[in-house]
Parts: C-alpha cells; sequence; structure tokens
C-alpha cells in the first residue's frame, strides 16, 4: 500500500536522482539542470511549508511540496509541485499524491491551489489535473523551452479548494411581489 509522509533529508538523498532527471530533461520544470544536490534539497525540501514523500514498501515512489503561492494578501492561494520516480510512472502516484496535497492544503488553511506553469505539451499532467478538478486560467505562450519541442506553451491551473457557503436563492421576477410586498386590501 503506498503511504504519503513527510519527507526527511535521508529521503531527499533517494530522491536526488529523480530530481536530477527531470530537470535534466527539460520537459516538464523549469529547474536549472546544473543545480547541486544542495541547492535542489534547498528548493524541494527547505523551503516549502510541507514535503512530503510517497513510498511503497520502504520504496520512494515520488515527493511533493506545498508553499503558499505569494505572500501577505495572497497567501490564502498555495502552490505544489509534484516529481514521480519513473519506475512509479503510469501507477497513479500523481494522483494520489495531488489528492494527498489537497487535504493537506485545507488543513493548513489554504483556499486555493494554483500551478503557476504546467507545460502544456505534458498532456499527461494537463489530464490529470483537469480531471481532478483545476481549471485553465491563463496560457503562457512560448514560455518554456522544451528539450526536444523548442519553445512551448505553458498554463496556469487553478482550483478553488474552500467550501462555498450556499449562495442564497434568487427571487424571480413573477414571485417577487409575494416575497416583498404587502398584501393587497381588498375594497
Amino acid at each position: 500500500m503506498i503511504q504519503i509522509r513527510p519527507m526527511t533529508a535521508a529521503d531527499f538523498d533517494l530522491f536526488w536522482p529523480t530530481f536530477q532527471a527531470v530537470a535534466a530533461a527539460r520537459e516538464t520544470y523549469a529547474y536549472d539542470p546544473a543545480l547541486s544536490a544542495e541547492q535542489a534539497r534547498h528548493l524541494w525540501l527547505d523551503l516549502p511549508l510541507h514535503t512530503l514523500v510517497a513510498e511503497e514498501d520502504g520504496v520512494l515512489l515520488g515527493s511533493y511540496y506545498l508553499k503558499a503561492n505569494a505572500a501577505g494578501p495572497g497567501n490564502h492561494v498555495c502552490n505544489c509541485g509534484y516529481m514521480v520516480t519513473e519506475a512509479a510512472r503510469g501507477r497513479g502516484v500523481a494522483r494520489l499524491m495531488c489528492e494527498h496535497s489537497q487535504q493537506l492544503a485545507r488543513a493548513s488553511g489554504f483556499l486555493a491551489m494554483q500551478f503557476n506553469s504546467v507545460v502544456a505539451s505534458n498532456e499527461v499532467a494537463v489530464a490529470l489535473w483537469t480531471k481532478l478538478g483545476f481549471d485553465t486560467v491563463g496560457r503562457l505562450p512560448r514560455a518554456y523551452q522544451h528539450a526536444r519541442l523548442g519553445l512551448v506553451d505553458c498554463l496556469v491551473m487553478y482550483k478553488w479548494l474552500a467550501v462555498e457557503a450556499p449562495r442564497p436563492q434568487l427571487i424571480g421576477r413573477k414571485n417577487i411581489e409575494s416575497v416583498v410586498s404587502r398584501p393587497r386590501r381588498k375594497p
């Protein structure tokens, strides 16, 4: 059974080859492929509010981080990043981590989740985030230098996480008199 738990420094050492391979591929993340393990550890493990791993029987399958997307008046919106090991792809690990991250975001007080730069050519991720309820709210033309495809678009994807209060029922024009008017007196 896949378990998700907080990442430790030792876990990062196991995760580093995945991080390095994803950055070097230049297909999904805008991380400099020349980042050192210490720089990557700082970005992935030290800076975020939460960093977790997905594992099964002691084998690391992937990791995600959760952090505020902005400071001050925008700190109610969080941002996440997910990476899955090559061996675990296609097993639903990204879906499981995204669902877990939404629960953790709510528990951490966030009202929404935003992915700032989903590479549009990453069709598997775009389809998964859409299936999980994220809306594409923006497109950044030619914002990513893909290793094989050249300049490709990036998507801004967003999901409201808070439970919305029920909206008041609107009163139709025909019914408004019965609700707001006094009864008429008979002569």
